[in-house]
């Protein structure tokens, strides 16, 4: 495809979110959309759109032909996660712990609907932190090994992070992480993961468990308000939008279970930057009570959270040329870049970690044969 066409991020959010719409769009309009979407990794999402919609046979050939290819991935996507927890719960099955698992996979397991047209990575467990030398060890046992990590950085990871190394499969090539927290333990606010893990659910003829619904919404919203950078951003944004429909639809209760379970967990601020952006940049329909009932808890509500939103609406944007490009979404990735590895450790640890990987880096670069 040539001559891309400039579209607003907008009405790429729109299109996702109605992709009846797209039936109304030229060929040269197309070039640009289909290529935001294959970077944010939102492709799946209106291809599976498209097609649940019947406008599929509508759409120009050579669009289908995208779309098609993204809708069959991610399907095969979706099996290959059902293959891959059948090969760990073999590997896993006879360590004396409880086992949950986190994000996509969890959706899939769960049959949500934040799986339909998701892209997938690896996959994430949580265990108890007293159970991570005997889940690594059989998952060793079974073909995954933590690959090649210096003396520091596996001190980084055992000691500071939330997870171990990445572990990954010499037959498969699959990945799993596997965490014992959420959020770093040196995190200002790290949770009682203790709380998590007693709230957790069980999946049927299963050996594992996924978080409740407030605690799945909530872990999804703490990974992205603490990420440093938002590559998969919108997505994770959309996840949050069918987890907040689901649940909420499922239960009368939820919206008033979701807060309470922020303020006792302290992550009212992802929760409430969650509702707000969504909201915002999706249209997910959320009750003014609940967003008062946590700025209640977080009294008061800062000027340094107001900024925040404002930061987060120009980030969470497609940081694509098709989508302009514009220099402030540069300036609100970087803000976001540093407030995620802020977040994650104290200043001075933060410092010599920054300043270790630069030396690294500028090391190798200047240390390549000409």
């Amino acid at each position: 495809m040539s001559n891309c066409v400039t579209i607003a991020a907008r009405d790429f959010v729109e299109l996702i979110r109605f992709p009846e719409r797209a039936v109304a769009i030229s060929l040269a309009q197309w070039d640009s959309l289909l290529r935001v979407a294959k970077h944010t990794n939102l492709i799946g999402r209106l291809a599976e759109g498209v097609i649940c919609k019947g406008i599929h046979q509508n759409l120009p050939p050579k669009v289908r032909t995208h779309l098609d290819s993204a809708y069959v991935l991610t399907t095969h996507q979706r099996e290959a996660i059902g293959w891959e927890l059948r090969h760990i719960s073999k590997a896993l099955k006879n360590v004396d712990t409880d086992i949950v698992v986190l994000k996509g996979a969890a959706y899939v397991l769960r049959g949500s609907s934040a799986a339909q047209g998701r892209l997938f990575g690896d996959v994430d467990v949580l265990v108890a932190r007293t159970a991570l030398n005997n889940t690594e060890a059989a998952l060793m046992v079974h073909g995954w090994t933590a690959g090649q990590h210096d003396p520091y950085d596996q001190k980084f990871y055992r000691q500071w992070m939330h997870e171990i190394p990445p572990m990954t499969n010499r037959a498969r090539g699959t990945v799993i992480d596997v965490h014992h927290n959420i959020l770093p333990t040196i995190a200002r606010n790290c949770p009682n993961v203790d709380l998590l893990l007693a709230a957790s659910q069980p999946v049927p003829n299963t050996i594992f468990r996924t978080f409740c619904a407030t605690d799945m919404v909530i872990h999804s919203a703490t990974h992205l308000f603490h990420e440093s950078e938002l590559q998969n951003g919108l997505r994770d944004l959309f996840d949050l939008d069918s987890l907040l429909t689901e649940f909420s639809v499922a239960s009368t209760d939820f919206w008033i279970e979701l807060a309470d379970r922020a303020a006792l967990l302290r992550l009212e601020l992802p929760v409430y930057l969650a509702l707000r952006l969504t909201k915002a940049i999706i249209g997910t329909s959320v009750p003014g009570q609940v967003l008062a009932k946590l700025e209640s808890s977080m009294q008061p509500v800062s000027r340094r959270i107001k900024a925040l939103e404002a930061i987060y609406l120009r980030a969470l944007m497609p940081d694509h040329p098709g989508c302009g490009n514009h220099w402030s979404t540069t300036l609100a990735r970087g803000a976001v870049f540093l407030r995620g590895h802020f977040l994650r450790m104290p200043p001075t640890l933060l410092s010599w970690h920054l300043s270790r990987k630069l030396v690294i880096r500028l090391f190798r670069n200047t240390s390549r044969s000409t």
